[in-house]
Order: C-alpha cells, then structure tokens, then sequence
C-alpha cells in the first residue's frame, strides 16, 4: 500500500513539475498597449503585425529604437501568409524598401532604408504554439566587410 501512495505522489509531483515548465517562460507581462510601446521602443521603424510578441530568449538585440542591431525572434497570432502580406504592405508605409521577396514553406523578405538592412524571415508554427514565427535579423547595410585576398 505505502508503495502504491509512493508512486501515486511520484507521478503526481512530475506531472505537476511538467504542467509547471509549461506556465513559465519568456512572456511578456502586462497590458497589449504596454507590450507595443516597450517593442516599439526595442524595434524602432519596424512594424509588427498586431498581437505579435518578442520571444526575448531566443533574440539578441543590441541598440535600441532605429538604429538597434542583431536578430529578434517573434511570435505572431495571424498564419505565416498573412504575416507575409503584412511585411509586404508595411514595411514600405514605414519608409523601408523591398530588395528582394520569396514566399515559399519558409517565406524570406529583405528591406533597406538608409544605411540599414533588414532581412525577415517567416516560418509556420506549431499547432499547439504561435501560427507564425518571425526572425528579423538588423544590421548596418555596409559593415565594410574587406573581400580576402588571394596571396600570390
């Protein structure tokens, strides 16, 4: 019998330690309105679609506002061609140019507005997580990268 209580509080105790892995993570906290403003003040110009959420452990953003650089991970509530067509329709509304754009399984879109590249990429969710996952990698459009030379 006290082997059988034993098991019973085993499972109970990993089942409640799993339930509670799931509850935590990297959310952020407060209203929608405040969640837009502490984004728009990270991403600057970027635009995102409405709802759309930072997966912070998953972003490195160094700077902050229009001139931020790095990658930033994103979850999005609408699926991954509607947030293609957002990207499409925004970004230009907010000063950013077109260089290039795919739509495939992974969609890839990349911008430019004055001495700045940005390249998004679109991935579809899980059934049970986000319908989209955005990465949106800044940087500078000319880092000065120096071409190798070949030694003679």
């Amino acid at each position: 019998m006290n082997r059988f209580i034993t098991k019973t509080h085993i499972v109970t105790l990993a089942t409640a330690a799993m339930l509670g892995a799931c509850a935590t993570g990297d959310s952020p906290t407060g209203t929608q309105e405040e969640i837009n403003q502490i984004q728009s003040q990270l991403l600057g110009d970027m635009p995102l679609p409405a709802g759309a959420k930072i997966m912070g452990s998953d972003s490195l953003i160094i700077g902050r506002g229009d001139g931020w650089v790095g990658r930033v991970n994103i979850s999005a509530l609408q699926g991954a061609t509607d947030v293609y067509a957002f990207f499409q329709s925004e970004y230009p509304k907010a000063g950013w140019t077109t260089v290039t754009a795919t739509k495939a399984k992974t969609s890839f879109l990349v911008f430019t507005k004055g001495e700045r590249t940005c390249a998004v990429e679109i991935n579809e969710g899980s059934l049970t997580g986000p319908k989209s996952i955005i990465t949106i990698t800044s940087s500078p459009k000319n880092a000065n990268v120096i071409a190798p030379t070949r030694k003679p």
